[in-house]
């Protein structure tokens, strides 16, 4: 699905100024509603603020713009800078959701998506600027570093799903040639169509694989059931737990989990061991070693991990 951002208000392409911060908001307000004119009968999320204090008055005018123009009523929300506070327009009848983002240190951060979790009226959050894969170094938030933070997110809170970048891609760098970018923000030898091909882009595509079909809707972080320390329910109906070394869950509290469960590997999403609990907290056995992904409810049929 396309996220549609009009004019950034953080970090300029090539190092330039950004134009978000000093477009006139009726000039903004105005570019939004094109937007939403040519793109809106097609799925979009619309993003008026990106990579700012979520407070500037183009946002505002724009997110109104976009509430009234568009007709098939698109997400619409706010991406932040890495030092925001995420909570800019909570109660904004146009604002959906918020993305938070954690810079580019990689570090994994899911308490701010925790945080964001319990501003009031609730709106849809996730991290939608994870740090970039192979940025600044080669490596760096490589690989499976990608699908534990995404994992990890989305037991935090971040129901609204996983968010990817990695270097040379973000700003669609035509070729690994290419002058004018920044070595903090590129990979070497690399273009965009080559870092579409880094490792860990394939753990975060294979969270939507992996949770296609499911009962999720309405899933809240829950460490109450097991002594796992990551978790979402939706009592009686489902339950996910992600352990980032695999080993036995053990139930303490299992009355709202399903007894029907999966293990997966969030890796390949191959389906390791299946079964039924007995009892509400019996022990679900895992050999460990490796990330493990334990998914509990009444009727797998039709989904990936049937």
């Amino acid at each position: 699905m396309p996220v549609w951002q009009p004019v950034f208000q953080g970090f300029g392409w090539k190092g330039l100024e950004v134009a978000g911060t000093v477009i006139p908001t009726d000039e903004y307000a105005r570019y939004c509603r094109y937007l939403v004119a040519r793109y809106g009968a097609w799925p979009a999320v619309w993003l008026p603020g990106a990579d700012g204090a979520g407070d500037e008055p183009q946002i505002e005018a724009a997110g109104r713009e976009i509430e009234k123009s568009d007709a098939y009523g698109h997400p619409t929300g706010i991406h932040y800078r890495p030092h925001g506070h995420n909570r800019a327009h909570q109660d904004a009848p146009w604002l959906d959701f918020q993305w938070c983002q954690t810079g580019h240190l990689g570090d994994h951060i899911p308490e701010r998506l925790a945080d964001m979790v319990r501003n009031l009226p609730e709106k849809a959050v996730a991290n939608g600027e994870p740090s970039y894969e192979n940025t600044r170094e080669t490596g760096l938030a490589g690989g499976w570093w990608q699908g534990h933070e995404a994992w990890s997110n989305l037991c935090a809170g971040a129901a609204m799903g996983a968010v990817y970048g990695a270097a040379s891609l973000w700003q669609w760098k035509l070729h690994p040639d290419e002058p004018g970018h920044a070595p903090y923000f590129t990979a070497p030898d690399a273009g965009w169509r080559q870092a579409l091909d880094f490792e860990g882009s394939r753990y975060v595509g294979l969270v939507n694989t992996i949770l296609h079909g499911l009962p999720f809707l309405g899933a809240r972080p829950s460490w109450e059931q097991t002594m796992n320390p990551r978790g979402l329910l939706v009592p009686g109906v489902f339950y996910l737990a992600y352990s980032h070394n695999g080993g036995d869950l053990d139930f303490f509290f299992g009355e709202t989990v399903p007894r029907p469960y999966r293990i997966v590997d969030p890796r390949s999403g191959a389906v390791m061991a299946r079964g039924v609990r007995a009892e509400a907290n019996d022990t679900v056995p895992d050999r460990g070693g490796a990330p493990r992904l334990f998914i509990f409810c009444d009727d797998f049929s039709g989904t990936a991990i049937d």
